[in-house]
């Protein structure tokens, strides 16, 4: 199985304490019959909204890899006792086969290896305006070939209002399915602290 890990370390670690926390995710799926395909470090950044315990920013890493099902427990179990682990989320992404596509697939806003956004077009064509839900005649996400990414901001960050409420699809126009996805990408990006839960703030990477 091929899984996506965002892993979001306390500010106060050091390069090293990164570079350690890195390279115990390269062992455990090493030691997994795995491999990782994409290592991707997003840096330090401030979360969209601090954690309970006050905590206001994380240096992000970002990987996809493939390994057997135990792997995912023995790295939970690791950066349980991990000193300097602050949050983490596991994905999957898909099967063995799939991996060129989902390699392929990545980018995001966040990166400076692979920075870009699903809502860029090529050329000169112009994307449907999402913010513009009166009157749509159809679904945002249908028109214009693109699924909301937590990892991607631009793709739903027009959906949240101020106070961090979902707009419905019987405003946006956006069809049941997409809706789905669109909820499920806000849930994620809340969860790992690239959205917050109460306003329509997003994360933002540090200079």
């Amino acid at each position: 199985m091929i899984y996506e890990l965002a892993l979001v370390a306390k500010p106060e670690a050091t390069e090293n304490d990164v570079a350690a926390l890195k390279a115990m995710v390269h062992e455990v799926v090493k030691a997994h019959d795995g491999e990782v395909f994409i290592e991707d470090e997003w840096g330090k950044m401030t979360l969209a909204q601090p954690t309970t315990e006050g905590t206001p920013a994380g240096h992000f890493v970002y990987f996809i890899f493939k390994a057997n099902t135990e792997n995912n427990k023995e790295l939970i179990r690791r950066l349980k006792i991990s000193d300097f682990h602050l949050r983490h989320m596991f994905i999957a992404l898909g099967e063995d086969e799939d991996r060129e596509a989902v390699v392929k697939a990545y980018k995001t806003p966040f990166s400076k290896t692979y920075k870009g956004s699903a809502t860029e077009k090529e050329g000169d064509e112009e994307s449907d305006n999402p913010k513009k839900f009166a009157r749509r005649k159809s679904c945002y996400f249908k028109a214009n070939n693109v699924t909301a990414n937590w990892k991607d901001p631009a793709t739903f960050t027009w959906l949240i209002n101020e106070f961090g409420k979902i707009s419905p699809a019987r405003i946006t126009g956006v069809s049941r399915k997409h809706q789905r996805f669109a909820t499920t990408a806000i849930k994620r990006a809340r969860q790992i602290g690239v959205a917050s839960y109460v306003s329509n703030r997003t994360a933002e990477v540090r200079a």
